[in-house]
């Protein structure tokens, strides 16, 4: 299957090439980063809600929780529980400016061997806490594993990947987390019965993932780009024949020989990303992460279980309602692989804007008519349309906003300043994670239903800023952005007058 190709006076050509049996085995190792990821988001809100776990780090929390006339909204309340989910994603923030330096100069793959490590201490410290402070400790190593995979695997994804099927093989990654969320959600509802370390089998298991990242790492290849870009140039040649299944290489390997003599005349990137000229890719991408947390998906993937049972559902019954939603999270996400390289991206995240804020609107009309502070929770009809209404929402984020925020900001920098860019992006999405995950539940306390209200405003700015300012890069060569996206863009190409790139061919 041949990849395109756009030089810089505008020609096409077809680089010679197929998909192989190789590419997709790296694939999917890379991508069990995401599936740690996804373990890790799902499996918090579940373990916090278990009582075994309350009642041997946050007995205020179990105490609050049991008491018959609890506010319905604040039974969670409590900022050590949240910093136990929260704390994650500010060590992954700062750990994804070094998981940028590493990435550059020691490649990709040696990132993700890095971010298994991490993970395996994390687990080995949440699994086997005796206190709080072990099983925090041991959610920063995740924190630090998330920011290492989550810089190194879009990239990875994206720099091995023919132009043409781009997106789809990136949204593996997404499409692993989402599965890593459903895994842990089964994993929950079955050990919430398990006493009274239930809790431990839940937070071990996500060593099982984090193995499969380590040991598959040392299989699979460093991308053509990171070995040419170091300097390792037969290499490079080399591996971009074993992923394209060809021999006859020679008009793609010029192209990214020509990408990273650009990049070398770059010294410092970071410097480089605040010049106009790299001003759309750093607004998109930062702006991508921000709006991705202000859907309120991970609030409710963090607390799916919290949720379900502030709305009325008994404890297994809303581990299992979390489990429902995981399996319209992953069954969506494949959609996402399916259309996104034909529809195009902002037509996915145009559409998935009205899903999400019909689906908040209503949930907050739900509990505003309906679930009081105190007494009685929801009927159990008007609780399963909560379930629906969240499943509707989480069916729009995961086609949209949950795939591409990733690809999105994967795709558009051009190679000098692609790492340095992408760990803006990273960071910004723990900065941003974090807050949401340290606040939701006070949010919840104060602000009651209204707490999807804020959230479905929040949607209209996404939608305003993708109809006038996210361009559509389907299909556009990852180093051809700049000539073919931002120079044609109504509002960006005034951002372009600096531009003092050569006019080379690019991948």
């Amino acid at each position: 299957m041949p990849a395109v190709v756009v030089s810089g006076s505008g020609e096409n050509q077809e680089f010679e090439g197929r998909i192989t049996v190789y590419v997709i085995v790296c694939v999917i190792i890379a991508a069990f980063g995401g599936l740690m990821f996804g373990y890790d988001i799902g499996i918090s809100g579940g373990v916090t809600s278990m009582d075994d776990f309350l009642k041997k780090f946050f007995p205020a929390v179990f105490e609050k929780k049991h008491h018959a006339l609890e506010n319905n909204y604040c039974k969670y309340d409590n900022q050590f529980l949240q910093l136990f989910t929260s704390c994650l994603y500010l060590a992954a923030l700062i750990a994804s400016f070094v998981a940028s330096k590493v990435c550059s100069k020691y490649g990709r793959k040696l990132s993700m061997q890095i971010a298994s490590i991490f993970f395996i201490i994390g687990v080995i410290l949440t699994a086997g806490g005796i206190n709080i402070e072990m099983i925090i400790f041991g959610r920063i190593f995740l924190g630090f594993g998330v920011g290492f995979a989550n810089q190194a695997v879009p990239l990875f994804l994206s720099e091995i990947a023919p132009p043409n099927l781009r997106g789809a093989l990136n949204i593996s990654f997404q499409l692993f987390i989402t599965i890593g969320i459903l895994v842990s959600n089964l994993i929950n509802y079955f050990t919430t019965n398990v006493h009274p370390h239930g809790w431990r089998i839940s937070l071990g298991i996500a060593g099982v993932p984090a193995l499969m990242l380590c040991l598959g790492s040392i299989l699979i290849c460093e991308t053509p780009t990171s070995l040419i870009e170091r300097h390792k140039v037969e290499e490079g040649r080399k591996v971009l024949r074993k992923i394209r299944g060809v021999e006859n290489v020679d008009d793609e390997f010029d192209s990214i020989i020509h990408a990273c003599e650009m990049a070398k005349q770059v010294k410092d990137p970071f410097r480089k990303l605040m010049k106009p000229v790299s001003r759309p890719q750093l607004v998109i991408s930062i702006c991508l992460q921000i709006f991705q947390q202000f859907t309120g998906i991970n609030a409710i993937m963090f607390y799916a279980p919290v949720l379900f049972q502030t709305v009325g559902f008994g404890n297994d019954a809303a581990l299992l309602s979390s489990v429902i939603t995981g399996l319209v999270n992953v069954f969506s996400t494949v959609v996402s692989i399916y259309v996104v390289d034909r529809a195009g991206r902002r037509i996915l995240l145009l559409e998935a804007c009205v899903q999400m804020f019909i689906s908040q609107v209503i949930i907050g009309i739900i509990l505003f008519k309906e679930l009081k502070t105190t007494g009685d929770n929801l009927s159990k009809g008007e609780a399963i349309f909560v379930v629906i209404s969240v499943c509707t929402f989480v069916m729009g984020f995961a086609w949209s906003w949950g795939p591409l925020g990733w690809l999105i900001p994967s795709e558009i920098f051009p190679l000098e300043t692609r790492s340095a860019g992408f760990a803006f992006a990273v960071s910004t999405n723990m900065l941003f994670t974090f807050i949401i995950g340290q606040a939701f539940l006070s949010m919840l306390c104060q602000m009651q239903a209204g707490i999807f209200f804020f959230f479905a405003a929040w949607v209209i700015i996404m939608g305003a800023f993708t109809w006038f300012l996210v361009p559509e890069t389907k299909g556009v060569p990852v180093d051809a952005m700049v000539d073919k996206v931002w120079k044609q863009h109504w509002f960006w190409r005034s951002f372009m007058i600096e531009d003092d790139r050569p006019d080379v061919k690019v991948v």
